[in-house]
């Protein structure tokens, strides 16, 4: 725990004393809340349980495994832990700043992507949880780091990559994406740059997820890009303890929405009880919230947005030639009746039974964002800070950009070409042998200068930080990297 200590001391002293305490380490735009138990009991909300909230487990549904469905994890990495089997991941590019340590590069130093992953795709031998889409092929795409630090332009890079190689695996076609995050801004959405990279994502068949936020039921914005009317917004919902769905509700933290815009449904994430990533941040920081030696109980919109992902993978196993409208729109129609707030408000819980029998496949249409709008307005007061200097302007992590450049060759999938993202090198060229997993993107070192004006990446706090087996030894990666408040996290505890 020393080193808890010590890098919360090296964030105090970044200057960003604007954050409040339970920002002082910043996790991003983790939607998590909580990484303890709730009203649920010590023993969390297990992912049987959760199965059977989202009338998963009997029916047309109780044989789906997701098989044949990619689902991107845009998120903190994943680590490999035994819970999730190599032969079920993939490891996209490394967009993170942990891409340029090598033994930092595709792992899950924060302990967030893991759970995700956990709730997707997990198989933990030890205790026999299964995650809800066992079979389906995750693509995890790292792009945070040990204490949750990226920037948009980062998420941006990593949706435009993920709509580009959808279909480099013809059995495993990406579907759906997986955004358990959201920006620190309330961007325009007619010109909002995240906006317009998840529309693009949608609009080439591929279902958009993202977390609504956990600023309280008192919060009515929606977290960008859950913002954006195309994609699917989830809230997270409570299910009380008990069997039945009627008196599940919003979660105390959950942002409900209804301002800029409302949430599409709620689904279980309350104490979500899904994959331990042994010694990293999270683990190490709350035990508490550890369930044996191999399972960790999280609770936020994260998890309800990893949850709804794995049931559209099953979805869409079972009717394949949906669109992402049309997954959309069964999902709202058919959806379970709940009470409290989310009743008076409209909302539903997510039913996977009903989806599957829904012939509900009218589309509404939405407005589109332009994508030109300013990086700065999605980034709002969440900053990537490096050495005191605050990432801000026209200016990815890379380098400046132009968004009315960047918005027409994402709409024709060219942002990309091998390893290189809008003339930036940042990831290699192909696919490579295994390394724990099936399959990984080749990685680059960026040489590009950072917006601090350093000659070169090179960090020496990465030195000496390394991934031992399952278990983060040494110190936290400690580098020049944080990112400041107004993440849509209430708190850790």
């Amino acid at each position: 725990m020393a080193a808890v200590a010590a890098m919360a001391a090296a964030v105090a002293g970044l200057g960003v004393a604007a954050a409040p305490p339970h920002h002082a380490i910043s996790d991003g735009g983790w939607a998590s809340s909580a990484w303890l138990g709730s009203s649920t009991g010590t023993g969390g909300t297990t992912l049987a349980a959760v199965r059977a909230a989202i009338n998963a487990s009997t029916g047309a549904a109780a044989g789906l495994t997701g098989q044949g469905v990619g689902v991107a994890l845009i998120d903190t990495g994943v680590a490999p832990v035994d819970g999730l089997p190599a032969s079920q991941i993939v490891n996209g590019p490394d967009l993170s700043f942990e891409s340029q340590d090598p033994n930092l590069r595709y792992l899950d130093t924060y302990g967030h992507g893991t759970h995700m992953a956990g709730i997707i795709v997990g198989n933990d031998p030890s205790t026999g949880t299964v995650g809800l889409a066992p079979k389906a092929k995750l693509t995890s795409i790292k792009v945070g780091t040990s204490n949750g630090a990226v920037d948009v332009s980062q998420m941006i890079a990593a949706i435009d990559w993920v709509v580009a190689h959808r279909n480099d695996d013809p059995a495993n076609p990406i579907r759906v994406i997986n955004l358990s995050y959201g920006t620190g801004g309330t961007p325009n959405s007619w010109t909002d740059p995240v906006q317009f990279a998840v529309e693009q994502a949608w609009m080439k068949g591929i279902v958009v997820v993202a977390a609504a936020g956990n600023e309280g039921n008192s919060d009515l914005v929606v977290s960008d890009p859950a913002s954006d009317p195309a994609v699917i917004a989830v809230a997270a919902g409570t299910t009380k303890g008990t069997a039945s769905v009627a008196d599940d509700d919003f979660a105390s933290f959950a942002t409900i929405g209804g301002n800029n815009r409302s949430v599409d449904l709620i689904a279980p994430g309350e104490s979500i009880v899904s994959l331990a990533d042994p010694g990293s941040n999270v683990d190490l920081t709350y035990p508490s919230a550890k369930v044996g030696t191999t399972l960790l109980r999280g609770s936020g919109s994260s998890q309800a947005a990893a949850v709804t992902s794995a049931a559209i993978a099953l979805l869409l196993q079972a009717r394949p030639t949906l669109t992402p409208d049309q997954v959309k729109t069964v999902l709202t129609q058919s959806s379970s009746f709940v009470s409290g707030l989310a009743m008076t408000r409209n909302i539903r819980e997510l039913n996977l039974n009903g989806a599957i029998a829904s012939q509900s496949l009218w589309t509404a249409g939405w407005n589109h964002s332009t994508g030109t709008g300013k990086l700065d307005d999605a980034r709002g007061a969440s900053r990537v800070v490096r050495d005191n200097v605050a990432l801000s302007g026209d200016n990815t992590v890379w380098g400046p950009i132009s968004t009315t450049a960047w918005a027409p060759r994402s709409a024709a999938a060219t942002a990309w070409s091998g390893g290189t993202w809008m003339g930036y090198k940042v990831a290699g060229d192909a696919w490579t042998g295994s390394s724990w997993a099936s399959k990984t993107w080749a990685a680059a070192s960026w040489s590009g200068a950072p917006w601090n004006g350093a000659s070169t990446w090179t960090d020496p706090d990465w030195s000496g930080h390394y991934w031992s087996g399952h278990y983060w030894s040494g110190h936290y990666w400690s580098g020049h990297y944080w990112s400041s408040d107004d993440w849509s996290t209430a708190s850790w505890e």
